[in-house]
């Protein structure tokens, strides 16, 4: 897909706005296309990266966990950007190339530890029928706490939000990102 929305150019935005799409770069050196766009919605951006970073730097959820949920999230909303992203990211928190690539298989869960098969299970059926099972929901439980089970739909709900962004305004992955796998 072309990209429907260019980020806007140095010369359109504030300085103020350029300080913050600063803060936002992935690990080729570019900003990242999801936040680029906020440049064009500037009183967006600051409280969007606040959140951003709240969310991922400070979450109740362990940096493998936020990223195993990110990537089962943007699998199941199809977004090339958003998995070329958090493929990265998940390799760097500890997930392996195997359970990474595992984790584009939605509906399997066969091979994962107890906690990670319930957190893949909670972001299937949140993206199926925004909401998680009582079966689900009561796996989660023996295994994470009340700041972790917060976080659990906030984490699915941002990597859908992002996706949704980036299929709709056409977000090009970077061309080094690895390619979303097909779904199986």
């Amino acid at each position: 897909m072309e990209p429907r929305l260019d980020p806007p150019t140095a010369a359109s935005i504030s300085p103020e706005v350029a300080e913050l799409l600063a803060l936002a770069v992935s690990a080729d050196g570019a900003t990242i296309g999801t936040i680029a766009v906020l440049g064009h919605r500037p009183p967006l951006l600051g409280p969007f990266l606040g959140w951003a970073a709240a969310l991922a730097r400070q979450g109740a959820l362990s940096p493998r966990h936020h990223e195993l949920l990110a990537l089962r999230a943007s699998r199941r909303c199809g977004s090339p950007f958003e998995w070329g992203e958090h493929a990265g990211y998940a390799h760097q928190a500890g997930l392996s190339l195997d359970e990474i690539d595992r984790i584009a298989r939605t509906g399997e869960l066969s091979g994962w530890a107890p906690a990670e098969a319930a957190l893949l299970r909670a972001a299937d059926e949140l993206c199926a029928d925004c909401a998680i099972s009582e079966d689900t929901w009561a796996e989660l439980t023996s295994h994470f706490d009340a700041p972790a089970l917060v976080e659990i739909p906030f984490v699915v709900g941002q990597y859908t939000m992002l996706s949704m962004v980036a299929n709709a305004l056409g977000v090009p992955s970077s061309p080094c990102a690895p390619l979303l796998p097909p779904e199986s």
